[in-house]
């Protein structure tokens, strides 16, 4: 019988139990930085969860402890809570501070709540007025009157004006129309006439002359040619060597270039020699390097 030698039984492998390196390497990089490698092993898993626990600890208090204080060292009343920024609280909205304390904002009748931090916080409806800070009262709109785009007041409509506070009809003269100006008369002369105290009086314009457009100052003017004298419209008498002139100061005529004016007209200028006619056209000066004497241009010395 042939025995057969039985194979040693294989040893168990032993499993490592240990946490995988990665594990940890992962969770806490900055543990490991200064070893060589990840040499962590189950023992340190506690350490992690300790440095954990101090940091939402501390995210805690950092934003807890304000809070805390301020509750501590400030007592919020009642329909109040803590400003969202700085110290100190403030009423909700609908609430105003009273003697430290949160009062709700009446509401008058015939108002309505703004529901703002702010101001009184109500607002009267539209067709009525604050009266003593405390009140609304009704808009009353006369006959010929309407709500202005405010609502708390009234306008007259086009044609009336306020009177009494009334709206009382205009009444135009003849030859008058309505006037869309706000300050001044309520009404305005058509061209032609001019208002004379109530009444609109026809404008007598003189021969030689036209309406102006203008409703201040004299309503017409001379025609071009003419001017102006004793209310009447007088032909420009224009000289020999001059042309019109449409200036309105003057006589209403300039010599032409090379002429100077005199009491009789237009004469002729003599040039003295070195001299030349200047912009005008009707005086002269001397050349460059030359002066003035007399009517003489002089080399200067």
């Amino acid at each position: 019988m042939t025995l057969r030698a039985l194979n040693p039984p294989e040893k168990t492998k032993m499993t490592d139990t240990a946490p995988s390196r990665s594990r940890y390497c992962d969770f806490a990089p900055s543990l490991v930085s200064a070893t060589r490698g990840c040499q962590l092993r189950a023992p340190a898993k506690p350490l992690i969860s300790a440095l954990c626990a101090l940091a939402a600890l501390g995210i805690f208090l950092t934003f807890a402890t304000p809070s805390i204080a301020q509750s501590d060292q400030v007592k919020i009343p009642r329909n109040a809570h803590a400003k969202s920024y700085g110290e100190g609280w403030e009423c909700d909205l609908s609430f105003r501070a009273v003697a430290n304390q949160c009062v709700a904002v009446v509401i008058p009748q015939n108002a309505y709540d703004t529901r703002r931090s702010y101001g009184k916080g109500w607002e009267c409806h539209r067709g009525f007025r604050e009266t003593d800070g405390a009140s609304c009262v009704e808009v009353v709109v006369p006959e010929n009157g309407y709500l202005d785009p405010s609502g708390e007041r009234w306008r007259c409509l086009r044609g009336f004006k306020e009177v009494n506070d009334t709206c009382q009809e205009i009444v135009l003269p003849r030859h008058a129309y309505l006037s869309d100006e706000f300050f001044g008369e309520d009404w305005s002369c058509v061209r032609g006439y001019e208002a004379v105290e109530d009444e609109c009086i026809e404008i007598v314009v003189p021969k030689n002359a036209y309406l102006n457009t203008v409703s201040f100052g004299q309503p017409w003017t001379c025609e071009r040619g003419y001017f102006e004298s004793d209310g009447k419209c007088n032909a420009v008498a224009i000289p020999a060597n001059a042309y019109l002139d449409d200036a309105t100061y003057g006589q209403g005529w300039r010599c032409e270039r090379g002429y100077s004016e005199t009491d009789t007209g237009c004469s002729l200028i003599d040039l003295p020699e070195n001299a030349h006619l200047d912009q005008s056209g009707n005086r002269w000066s001397c050349n460059r390097s030359f002066r003035h004497s007399g009517e003489l241009c002089l080399p200067e010395s």
